[in-house]
């Protein structure tokens, strides 16, 4: 089995930067992406970013500009660096992988595990 423990979430004002972190164990498939998710209760599980084997990005709208997600595969890491930091961008974050990633209507916990919690203070 595939497992993601993320790390770095904590408290930064707004327009502050965060640096989440992820390692993964077990193997993931080949052709597998690399992603962060993040949920707002009752919101859907909101693909965030994303990075495929050859460094490709994809970022949601929302964080474009503001975001980047990197790796290092040796070390099986992702890394997410939130710069600019909004209130809107407070919630818990999942690190998942996987062949073919979406925004969909389920529980991120449930799927990808505990996450790790940005709060954004005023």
């Amino acid at each position: 089995a595939v497992e993601h423990v993320e790390s770095g979430g904590g408290s930064v004002p707004a327009g502050g930067s965060l640096t989440l972190s992820c390692t993964v164990s077990g193997t993931t498939l080949p052709g597998s992406v690399m992603a962060w998710y993040r949920q707002a209760p009752g919101n859907d599980c909101e693909l965030v970013a994303q990075i495929t084997s050859g460094n490709d990005a994809w970022y949601t709208k929302a964080v474009k500009g503001r975001f980047t997600i990197s790796q290092d595969s040796a070390k099986k890491t992702v890394y997410l660096q939130m710069n600019n930091l909004k209130p809107e961008d407070a919630t818990k974050y999942y690190c998942a992988s996987g062949l073919s990633l979406t925004t969909y209507g389920g529980s991120c916990e449930v799927y990808w595990g505990e996450g790790t919690l940005v709060t954004i203070s005023s």
